[in-house]
């Protein structure tokens, strides 16, 4: 017998009696966790990250301590615990992350996951921070859709869907109703409430009449703090799995997102929401899933909402290119979202280059270091933040 033959049957009795003791077969999913940032302390990370190794998890803990049956990798702050987790991920050597900030590009937005206080039961909440468009129906639509491919990934075959009742959330129901009528397979849920029919009340919530329910981004940003710090009067964050993964077509990475007010069992819970993600084939669910909505209509859906939009935009609104592009690390946060283009606008104008996002309090232009004060100058001058 050969050596590589030799090589390749210990390897594979090697993974079988790693399934055998730890009930997964196969490779186990790599996780990181930044151990910096908490308002809890990072002992309180460490203590979740070893609540989470107990599961199939290979746990790599990035932060200044460390622990038996963890991967550590040391850093002195808070800004290298992010330089070393976009490392590992691009390089590969983690399937996912976990983190308490992180400035996802407009379009890409987190589906939380968290227990109804009544009845336990596990709902998503689509979304709970960033922005999937600025404009509050076209983000719905697309955060329904978010929504779904999560719930899929964690093994929810044909999940449920229930709109919360917000503005805009009529004009979702109707945009989605029409990719349902097109093919894409929406599985619409009923209120509990004596009138019926998919867009929820408070009281829908709180029973669990949808997996997924869909909302914008500051007002599921609400709910999930609120449900995940229910019995705990606010400052503790104890039921649930966080704020969840930043989801956007296109967009590569599985970057989960719980709060500085999580403690030790949301964050151990964020991190085996992530493990759920790679066994279930995120990446593969997310593509699939835009193929079959696009196949459905789901651009002329967009456009129609993006041509609704224009029609009540001024007509002599002054089209302004990008400068070009640069890396943008630097954040100026307290523009109100409905203004986040513009401001974005103004500084192109101005020769900066600038992106737009979403920071853990709401929307941020993104600059480059060095542009950061004349930016902000520039900002303060035309009246999207105060000085």
């Amino acid at each position: 017998m050969s050596n590589n033959v030799e090589k390749t049957i210990a390897k594979i009795f090697n993974e079988v009696a790693d399934g055998l003791m730890t009930g997964q077969m196969g490779k186990l999913p790599k996780i990181a966790l930044t151990g910096l940032g908490s308002e809890h302390g990072e002992k309180e990370l460490l203590d979740a990250a070893l609540i989470a190794a107990k599961s199939p998890i290979d746990v790599n803990f990035i932060g200044t301590m460390d622990a038996p049956g963890l991967t550590a990798h040391k850093v002195a702050s808070e800004e290298e615990c992010h330089k070393k987790m976009d490392a590992l991920l691009a390089s590969g050597e983690v399937d996912a992350a976990v983190t308490m900030h992180y400035p996802f590009p407009i379009g890409v937005s987190t589906v939380g996951r968290v227990n109804t206080p009544g009845t336990g039961k596990e709902i998503f909440i689509a979304t709970t921070t960033g922005t999937s468009s600025t404009d509050r129906v076209e983000a719905m639509v697309k955060n329904t859709l978010y929504g779904i491919i999560t719930a899929k990934a964690c093994g929810i075959k044909n999940p449920t869907v229930g709109i919360i009742n917000i503005d805009g959330a009529q004009q979702t129901f109707n945009n989605l109703k029409t990719l349902k009528e097109n093919g894409y397979d929406i599985n619409f849920a009923e209120s509990k409430r004596s009138d019926g029919g998919c867009i929820f009340r408070g009281n829908d919530i709180l029973t669990g009449a949808a997996d997924v329910v869909v909302c914008d981004s500051l007002t599921g940003n609400l709910i999930i703090k609120m449900l995940s710090s229910f019995t705990t009067g606010g400052s503790y964050e104890s039921v649930g799995y966080g704020y969840g993964p930043g989801v956007g077509k296109g967009y590569d990475k599985i970057v989960m997102i719980a709060s500085r007010a999580s403690g030790a069992p949301v964050v151990a819970g964020a991190i085996k929401f992530a493990a759920d993600l790679v066994n279930g084939g995120y990446h593969k669910v997310l593509t699939d899933e835009f193929k079959k909505a696009e196949k459905a209509g789901l651009g002329d859906v967009l456009a129609k909402i993006k041509a609704a939009n224009a029609k009540s935009a001024p007509s002599d609104a002054e089209e302004v290119k990008a400068p070009p592009k640069e890396v943008v690390t630097a954040e100026i946060a307290g523009i109100e979202i409905m203004e986040l283009d513009d401001a974005v606008a103004s500084l192109w104008k101005a020769a900066i280059y600038a992106e737009s996002g979403m920071g853990c309090t709401g929307p941020i232009v993104l600059v480059s270091e060095a542009n950061k004060d004349k930016a902000f100058e520039i900002l303060v001058k035309a009246g999207f933040v105060s000085a």
